[in-house]
Order: C-alpha cells, then structure tokens, then sequence
C-alpha cells in the first residue's frame, strides 16, 4: 500500500555547451523525482525533465496532486488506472493551471511514471515485460482516452493491440539484438564547427549510424554550413536529423530548408511554433518529401490528435516526461499507429523509461523500430543507466522503469 507521496529536486550541471539548442543557452538538466513510499520495502520512483528554474515549482505540485493515492494499493490502482489518471488530471482546483499543459501535467507525468516503477517493482520485472504481459483490454484499463473518442475509442484501442498479437513473435527479437539508437549529443548548439566533428567522428567509432544536429542560428549561413559540414564527415548513408527548437518563424523555416534540401535530412524538428499546427501543414507540404518530427513541446493526446489530424507531423516525438506519463504516452502510441505514423520517443529522461516503452510500441503495437535518441550526459547519476553498445539499446533487465536516482536513494535525501 502507498504510504506516502513526496518529491525530491534533483539538478545537474552539464559540460559547457552540452545541452545547448537555439532557444535554450544556459539549461540545467533538472528531474522533478516523485517518490512513493509503501509499507514494504519497495519505492516507487517517478520523473520528469526541466532545464532548472521552476523545478521546485512542479516538485511543490506534485506533493499537492499526488496526495490523494496514500493508502492506496498499487493493483487495485493500475487495474483502474485510466479513470484514476483522469481523476488527477482533472482535479477541481488545479486542474485550473493546465488544463492538461505546462507545470501541473509535468507534475502528473512524474506521479504517473512513479505508479508505473511502483508497480513493475512490485511484480519483479522491468517495465518492458509488465507491459507485453498485459492482455488488450488491461492496457486499455490503463487509459484514458477521453476527448479521443472521435478518432479511436476504448474499443477500438482493444482491437488494434489484438490484431497485432498474432506477429507478436516476428517482432520480439528485437529483445535480443536491441533497439538502434541515434546520437544528439554530437550537433549541441553551442559546439564550435571541431567540437561537432570530433564528436561526430566518436559517435561513428562507437557504432552510431545516425545523428542530430541543432539549427536555428540568427545567421541562417551557419545552419547551412554545419548542416552540410556534417553530411560531409558522417558520408551519405548515416541519417542526419536537423532540430531548430521552435527558433524560426514559417518564413525563416521555409528559406532555411531550401538551403539545407541538397544534404539529404532525415527531418526536421520542431521547426517553428510547437502550438502553430496550420503553420506546421503548410510547411510540410512545402518541403517535402523533407518530413517534420515534433512533440516534445506537444502537452497531451488531444494536440497530438489534431497535428496528426491535419497531416502536420511524420514522426510523433511523445514523450512520457511531458504529456501525463508513461498512460497517456501509450495512448498517444496508439494513436499514432492508427494514423500509421512512427513514434521517435524525444528522450527527456535520457531514454531511461523510454527504452521500455519503445519495445513495448514495437513488439504490442507493431510500431516500426526506426530508433531512440541517446544523450547520454547525466547517465552516471542513474542507478540502473541505459546501457547503449554498438548504436544500440540493451534491453532492461532490472525491475521497474529504470528511473532511480543514485542521489535520491531509499531515503529519499542527498
């Protein structure tokens, strides 16, 4: 039984430049932690990411919303789970800072996940296997699905994971050989031109065969330039992946990918206003067959519905540390996989959850496996860190969802 609801404030400092993009200058990787404690020895531990001011200020409202599941027990919870998650995201006063959006959902994403790391600790396994044993209709439980109903219901949700359980087999392999990666730690915005290369360069020894580079320069020349400088290094095969972090307007974004067409991107990420979904259509249609990725900044289901409604988005960038947790994360997934687009998880944790939730998108969901961003700058504060060799992901084997925190500890104090 759940005990208690608490937060902790976790902060790291980064290498100078890393972390870096055209909007963000100066971040700070902080995790808003969500602890639960029970009256056994088991801890569940939940997070979410901000960039340092304002961390406090979602830790404070975790503590607030997530007082209401102490003398709860963890399978009677998850086995209702989507009714419970809309019952905290709609809470009748602070519901009032979201609705479902900024501080308050970033709050709910890290008690939703802590659930999640409660409740595949309870039963021994990592999160990957939790999830693969549940049958269709308990993972529906798990949702909610609500302001969704006009484009896949509970019922229609059931049917897509039970028409894909047949060729579940076909694609568990993948639990052995792992899930490729692609590496952003190479192109931050910060690096000077031999940073990028010699980082690059590393990246390509270690096995990485696709990599990201951040644009969105005031000087749309130095985009251009290291775009191609990098395409250069890399050869023509590697995927190369352009993100300018929200930096440009539809006009700037349109000349930019015109400079950019001849070095073959991979994508372009979050080119303009993440909320701007015309502006998001119109630009596809322009650049293609250049493909849009985003969702990092994309708060909830009901966005992501309507960029994918609209035809404004390639490739769905959910993110279990920015929409309500690892529950709304999966309807999300599903959701995509209706619209038959790929989900290229932005890794806020560090890819630490998401490792699991990509497995799960490809072996239940039938989600083709295209890759899961790696950043690997504050893997050694993890207690369990991702394990990446070769380009590729090892698969998880320690109970729960890989979010435990060295700093954070069993007594939830530095």
């Amino acid at each position: 039984m759940i005990t208690s609801v608490k937060a902790f404030d976790a902060r790291y400092r980064l290498p100078a430049g890393a972390g870096t993009d055209a909007v963000h200058s100066e971040p700070e990787y902080c995790f808003a932690v969500t602890i639960l404690r029970t009256d056994t020895k088991l801890t569940g531990y939940g997070i979410v990411l901000t960039l340092g001011e304002g961390n406090r200020i979602v830790c404070e409202l975790i503590e607030l919303l997530g007082r209401s599941l102490a003398g709860r027990k963890i399978e009677e919870m998850m086995a209702e789970f989507g009714r419970v998650s809309q019952e905290l995201a709609d809470h009748p006063q602070l519901r009032w800072l979201g609705p479902h959006k900024g501080a308050i959902h970033l709050a709910l994403a890290s008690i939703v996940n802590a659930c999640f790391d409660l409740w595949a600790k309870s039963r021994g396994v990592p999160l990957w296997n939790l999830l693969l044993s549940l049958e269709p209709a308990e993972v529906t439980r798990l949702l909610d699905l609500s302001y969704l109903e006009d484009v896949l219901t509970a019922e229609e949700a059931v049917k897509l994971l039970s028409d894909q359980g047949g060729s579940r087999t076909e694609r568990s392999g993948i639990l052995k050989s792992g899930y490729p990666g692609y590496d952003t730690s190479v192109g931050w915005f910060a690096y000077d031109d031999e940073t990028v290369r010699e980082k690059a360069r590393q990246a390509l020894d270690r096995g990485f065969r696709a990599f990201k580079l951040k644009v969105g320069s005031k000087d749309a020349e130095r985009d251009s330039r290291r775009a191609h400088m990098l395409r250069e290094l890399v050869g023509a095969e590697p995927l190369i992946m352009l993100d300018a972090n929200q930096q440009w307007t539809l006009p700037q974004a349109q000349g930019v990918m015109k400079s950019v067409r001849d070095m073959n991107p991979y994508w372009i990420e979050e080119p303009i206003h993440p909320d701007d979904i015309s502006g998001h259509r119109r630009l596809a249609d322009e650049i293609a067959p250049i493909r849009i990725a985003l969702g990092e900044h994309v708060p909830n289901r009901v966005v992501f519905k309507n960029f994918m409604q609209a035809g404004a988005v390639h490739f769905v960038q959910a993110d279990c540390t920015r929409v309500a947790g690892i529950s709304e994360f999966i309807a999300v997934s599903l959701l995509a996989r209706k619209f038959n687009l790929p989900v290229v998880p932005h890794v806020g944790d560090m890819g630490q959850i998401h490792q699991h939730l990509v497995l799960f998108n490809h072996i239940a969901c039938g989600h083709p496996s295209v890759f899961l961003e790696y950043i690997p700058h504050v893997r050694e504060h993890f207690v369990h860190p991702a394990q990446v060799e070769g380009g590729v992901y090892r698969t998880p084997q320690e109970p729960g969802c890989s979010c435990d925190l060295v700093e954070v500890g069993e007594s939830g104090a530095r």
